[in-house]
């Protein structure tokens, strides 16, 4: 996470859920978030962040869309009924046109894809409008975007090497090379 000390103007409630069920993640960003000027609360899974939700309903959330317990945009859903004007981010480490178009239909207000820093995020949950945001600085390479596609298939596929394989018109050895390896940068 970036350290980065401009304050930006948040508005008369800062109130920011966090939903992650990577506590390293989830405990670096809420500090982070909170220099700068965040009230963070912290959940992490679906039954606690749509607990939270609903009890205290914030201002600004970033939601991880894949936790252990469930699909983050079902905490999405709970924010967005009980505070309309609520801005939300979703994360995901298997960024994918289908899941940004059916968290932004549910109400998410952006989408980004992990690694997210907190500058990022930040610039995510304030941009309104027609606002359109800078490209990415360092946008993954095509090989990453391959390697991403193929992860993402696998767990859907529960992680099953045959079925991913046929999903992706590939020999299986071939897969378990791939799936062996380092991700790319």
């Amino acid at each position: 996470m970036d350290d980065t000390q401009t304050l930006p103007d948040l508005g008369p409630d800062a109130s920011l859920l966090l939903v992650d069920d990577d506590e390293p993640f989830l405990r670096r960003l809420a500090k982070a978030m909170e220099k700068r000027g965040f009230s963070v609360e912290t959940a992490g899974s679906v039954v606690a962040g749509k607990a939270i939700a609903t009890a205290r309903p914030a201002a600004y959330a970033v939601i991880d869309l894949r936790l252990e317990d469930g699909n983050g945009l079902d905490v999405v859903e709970v924010l967005r009924e009980k505070r309309p004007d609520a801005r939300i981010v979703v994360l995901t480490g298997y960024g994918a046109i289908a899941t940004a178009v059916a968290a932004v239909k549910i109400g998410a207000t952006d989408y980004l894809s992990k690694p997210a820093d907190a500058n990022a995020i930040v610039q995510a949950l304030l941009t309104t409008g027609s606002d359109l945001p800078p490209p990415p600085e360092n946008p993954m390479s095509a090989d990453r975007v391959r390697w991403e596609h193929i992860q993402r298939v696998y767990e859907l596929c529960d992680r099953n090497v045959s079925e991913t394989a046929r999903r992706l018109n590939m020999h299986r050895r071939t897969l378990q090379r791939i799936l062996a390896k380092r991700s790319p940068q």
